[in-house]
């Protein structure tokens, strides 16, 4: 059944039992070792030319982004260079950093948390361009990368169950699915916030009480699909539909894995058939507080554009 429209609409089907994994002696120590690393208070501000077919949302969105990557920069220094560009390896001053090419997976460090929101200037128009231009400035808190982190692999697809299918553009209507694949066991938890900064809750799938998403490492799943879903998931599985009653908005998919165990934050399930859901303020404390304490927490932040 349709619910109604929250930037993604659902339908739901559910109820499988989630396969658990025992905690190791090991994982204990990683975590606990975890809670002497440093962590530092950053500022960065970066400008921001949109392209012709940004809308002003998703411009800011993508300003944040790469604020936060130059203030990693600039505290950690880059750890590759590209053909393409010329990135400085700088630990200790400002780095200068080419962008076109420069992603988080290219830094010493790990944004852990804003401290407060980001600020931006006032729109501008570049005057050669004729572009728009966004000015962010970001403060937040932040760790260096000591070890690296385990490299699952997530793709969002869109309207078939098939990593062929993968796309960030979606159609009022089309169905939503995430395709995932980890190296090693863990526990995994994907998390959509919408136009309106709340949180939703999408795995845990929302009659699992237990909290914890359990996956197999090697193992590759497709997420919110009943037609791939094994015979023992068949009962749980929820289903989800992208619609916008805008013209177009973007919505950002967290998706969050970790080799030690986890439960996912404190939420509620509202009327109405909706997932889980909690404040973005909420979600970003619990996701902080869980990174600070699990060095080996790995993150990879999505996003998706609906349109009419």
């Amino acid at each position: 059944m349709l619910v109604r429209n929250i930037g993604t609409s659902i339908y739901r089907q559910m109820n499988f039992s989630i396969i658990r994994f025992a905690l190791t002696a090991a994982a204990v120590v990683s975590v606990a070792c975890s809670y002497a690393q440093k962590i530092y208070t950053v500022t960065g501000t970066y400008r921001y030319v949109a392209s012709e077919n940004e809308s002003l949302s998703e411009a800011k969105q993508k300003a944040v982004y790469k604020a936060r990557i130059q203030a990693l920069a600039d505290k950690f220094g880059t750890v590759i260079a590209q053909s393409n560009s010329t990135v400085m390896k700088n630990s200790t001053g400002q780095s200068s950093v080419d962008f076109l090419s420069l992603t988080m997976s290219d830094v010493r460090g790990e944004w852990l948390e804003d401290i407060s929101k980001p600020k931006f200037l006032d729109p501008e128009v570049d005057a050669r361009s004729g572009l728009l231009v966004i000015t962010c400035t970001v403060h937040g808190k932040v760790r260096e990368i000591v070890s690296p982190k385990i490299d699952f692999a997530a793709k969002i697809l869109r309207k078939e169950p098939d990593k062929a299918f993968e796309s960030d553009i979606f159609k009022n209507g089309d169905q939503f699915f995430l395709w995932f694949k980890s190296p090693t066991d863990g526990w995994l938890a994907v998390y959509m916030i919408d136009a309106e900064q709340t949180a939703y809750c999408l795995l845990p799938y929302m009659n699992d009480t237990d909290g914890q998403a359990a996956v197999e490492g090697g193992r590759e799943y497709v997420f919110f699909s009943l037609d791939t879903a094994d015979g023992a998931e068949r009962d749980i599985v929820d289903e989800y539909v992208m619609t916008t009653e805008r013209s177009a908005e973007t919505n950002s998919i967290y998706v969050v894995f970790s080799p030690n165990r986890f439960v996912k934050a404190n939420d509620s399930l509202e009327t109405g058939g909706l997932p889980r859901q909690l404040s973005f303020a909420d979600f970003h404390k619990w996701l902080a507080k869980c990174r600070t304490h699990d060095s080996q927490m790995a993150l990879m932040p999505l996003s998706v554009t609906i349109r009419r």
